[in-house]
């Protein structure tokens, strides 16, 4: 839930950060004086703010509720909402399913999820999840593989030297992806290479927590994908791994989400479709919410949830506040 009784909304930061990383623009919402006259209904369901966007005065319509109502509810609130403050509405929460972004976008209802997707059908942007990195970043971001490489040396003892081919060996990668993610290390100043004959070595003065730091801006959210399923017999624990605000709650004084959500790997996935996954469109009695992860949620051996360095980068974005609060429960959970 989206709501406190704050001069600046809690998604101000993360909605301004998510303009500017698309659009370039960092335009500032502010409370929308006229709030007040709105129906109660309205005002129960949104926390209404303005802000001008390409030189367009438009109110963004944030979710105040816990349990996100249907569509065709959340369709016609907006509808209201514009019909009576006379400017576009966009609706603002910090997720939605695939299945919900198609449905908004067919019913031409505009809706931003920070750090995801903008749908402003009246100024004629859609930027989708795909899009949201920018070039820049893009040229250095390190890739699904190095990070997997990268957390999964964080998360054993720390040295100032280790070879990446131990860690590449355990998680399955090839000599190929080795290259790679040490060519990405090495460029993005994580670490030096020195070679002893055949052997590589990675190198760094910085501790655990130093090299963490230096390597995260470099990382992206290792969340391929989400989608509703049944459980399956071969997706249960041990064999997959809590994740999401599931795995958070077991770190922190968070609250369990209504659904569990669990994390798999591409293999599992690819098994899963030959199998004949059914998607759910919705999340129906006895479903369990699941993450495609680009790399292997399972860096950690024998745990039930995915490591805690990986559910921070998935989760950092997040604009809830108590997200927020219990990510910082979480450092103590670090290895270091």
């Amino acid at each position: 839930m989206l709501y406190f009784a704050t001069a600046e909304h809690p998604a101000d930061i993360a909605i301004r950060a998510y303009l500017h990383e698309t659009l370039g623009l960092a335009p500032k919402a502010r409370a929308w004086p006229g709030a007040g006259k709105l129906p109660y209904f309205l005002l129960d369901a949104f926390d209404v703010r303005e802000l001008k966007l390409l030189d367009r005065l438009v109110l963004l319509a944030i979710e105040r509720r816990a349990a996100k109502p249907g569509l065709a509810n959340v369709r016609d609130q907006i509808a209201k909402l514009r019909e009576l403050a006379g400017v576009p509405v966009v609706y603002v929460t910090n997720a939605l399913a695939s299945y919900e972004r198609k449905r908004l976008i067919e019913q031409k209802v505009p809706f931003l999820v920070p750090g995801n997707q903008l749908y402003l059908p009246d100024l004629g942007i859609d930027l989708r999840e795909y899009f949201r990195t920018p070039l820049v970043a893009q040229e250095t971001a390190l890739s699904p593989a190095t990070q997997a490489i990268l957390i999964a040396i964080l998360l054993r003892p720390w040295h100032a030297d280790w070879q990446p081919a131990n860690v590449v060996a355990d998680l399955g990668y090839t000599a190929m992806t080795l290259s790679r993610a040490v060519k990405e290390i090495t460029a993005a100043d994580i670490a030096t290479l020195r070679t002893e004959g055949r052997a590589r070595w990675l190198h760094t003065e910085r501790t655990a927590p130093e090299t963490w730091n230096r390597a995260k801006p470099l990382m992206r959210s290792p969340v391929k994908r989400r989608f509703w399923a049944k459980p399956i017999p071969k997706w249960k624990p041990p064999l997959v791994r809590l994740a999401g605000l599931s795995s958070l709650a077991r770190y922190s004084m968070l609250a369990e989400p209504q659904w569990p959500i669990y994390a798999i790997s591409p293999a599992q996935w690819k098994t899963a479709l030959q199998a004949g996954l059914e998607i759910l469109p919705e999340p129906l009695p006895g479903a369990w919410e699941w993450e495609l992860w680009h790399y292997s949620p399972a860096l950690v051996p024998s745990s039930e949830t995915v490591d805690p360095l990986s559910l921070t980068i998935s989760l950092q974005a997040n604009p809830d506040e108590r997200v927020q609060l219990a990510l910082d429960e979480l450092k103590g959970r670090f290895p270091w």
